[in-house]
C-alpha cells in the first residue's frame, strides 16, 4: 500500500465546486517551524492513490482542479475550496486536500482550511451517493481516510469555517486542531441519522475525541444541528468572529502556529495523543463501511 508518513506544516483549505449537489440534514444543498521531522512512525495511507501529487502541482500552473486554489504564504499552506454552490465533496476534493496536506507537510507550518462565503462544506457529493451503495461506500471511505490524514497532520490544522457544515463539512471540523467560525446564520453538525444513514465509525470517533461529553450524544445518535455558537459549546468551534475578520484570524492563527510550533516536539506529542484514535478508524475502516448507506 502507498502510504505517506505525515510531517509538519501550515495550510488554509477553501472548498468551491459549481455543479455538484451535497448531503446536508433535511435541507436542500445551497440552504440555511522548525526543522524537518522524521521522528514518528504514525504514517497513513496516501487517501487517492499517485495522483495526488501531479494534482497538486498542476496547480502552479493553472490550479489543483476547478473547484481550489492552494498557496503557501509567509510559511502557512492555504487550500481555498469554493464551488459556487453548497461546497459538496468528492472525489477531486478529496484528492485536493491530500495534494495539500502533502504539500504543507513538505514546504509550510500549518493547514489552513476555508470554504466559501455562507458555506464551509454541506457534504459528500450526492451525485455520487446517488449512484447506489457501493459508490456512496466507496467515496465515504476515500472521505474518512483524508479526515483521518488532517487528523494525523504534524502541522497544526486551522479551519476557517465560513458557514454551513454539515455531515462530511462537520467531520473537516472534527479533524481540524483549531476550528473558527463566521458569526452567520449557519447549520453545522452531523445529519447522517436524519437522513437515514447510519453514522460511520470515523465520524463517531472523531467526534467522541473532539465533541463536549455532554453534546456526544445530541451530535451523533439524534442528529443534532447547532448555530455557530452552539457549535462552540457543543466542539465543533473553538470560537466565533464577525464573518468579514474569519480570514484574517483564521490565517493570523495558522502564522503564528506555524512560528512557534516545534516539529519535532509537535510530531510526537501529535502520535502520543492521537495515533490509538487514528489506528481504530483506519483497522474497522473496511468492514464498517459495508453497513452505510440509506437504510430507512
Amino acid at each position: 500500500m502507498d502510504r505517506t508518513a505525515v510531517r509538519a506544516a501550515s495550510v488554509t483549505i477553501r472548498i468551491s465546486s459549481p455543479d455538484v449537489a451535497a448531503v446536508s440534514a433535511g435541507s436542500p444543498a445551497g440552504a440555511s517551524v522548525g526543522a524537518a521531522v522524521s521522528v514518528t512512525d504514525l504514517s497513513l495511507p496516501r487517501a487517492h492513490g499517485p495522483s495526488c501529487g501531479p494534482c497538486l502541482r498542476s496547480r502552479y500552473g493553472a490550479g489543483m482542479t476547478a473547484k481550489t486554489s492552494f498557496e503557501i504564504t509567509d510559511g502557512v499552506a492555504v487550500l481555498r475550496l469554493d464551488d459556487g454552490k453548497a461546497n459538496a465533496v468528492g472525489y477531486d476534493t478529496l484528492e485536493s486536500i491530500d495534494a495539500a496536506l502533502t504539500e504543507a507537510e513538505q514546504s509550510a507550518g500549518a493547514l489552513m482550511i476555508e470554504g466559501r462565503e455562507g458555506r464551509f462544506s454541506a457534504g459528500f457529493d450526492l451525485s455520487v451517493i446517488g449512484e447506489g451503495p457501493e459508490a456512496a461506500q466507496a467515496l465515504v471511505a476515500a472521505g474518512a481516510r483524508t479526515a483521518a490524514r488532517i487528523y494525523g497532520a504534524q502541522v497544526p490544522v486551522v479551519a476557517a469555517c465560513t458557514g454551513h457544515a454539515l455531515a462530511f463539512g462537520a467531520i473537516m471540523l472534527l479533524s481540524s486542531d483549531v476550528r473558527i467560525g463566521a458569526d452567520v446564520e449557519a447549520k453545522i453538525g452531523l445529519t447522517e441519522v436524519s437522513i437515514g444513514m447510519p453514522l460511520p465509525i470515523f465520524a463517531v470517533e472523531l467526534a467522541r475525541d473532539r465533541l463536549s461529553p455532554r453534546h456526544f450524544t445530541a451530535a451523533t445518535s439524534l442528529a443534532t444541528v447547532f448555530s455557530p455558537r452552539g457549535a462552540v459549546e457543543a466542539g465543533y468551534l473553538d470560537e466565533v468572529v464577525a464573518a468579514d475578520d474569519l480570514h484574517d484570524a483564521a490565517l493570523e492563527r495558522a502564522g503564528a502556529l506555524a512560528g512557534y510550533v516545534r516539529r519535532t516536539a509537535f510530531g510526537l506529542t501529535r502520535r502520543t495523543t492521537r495515533k490509538a484514535t487514528i489506528d481504530n478508524i483506519l483497522s474497522t475502516l473496511d468492514e464498517n463501511i459495508k453497513s452505510f448507506g440509506v437504510l430507512d
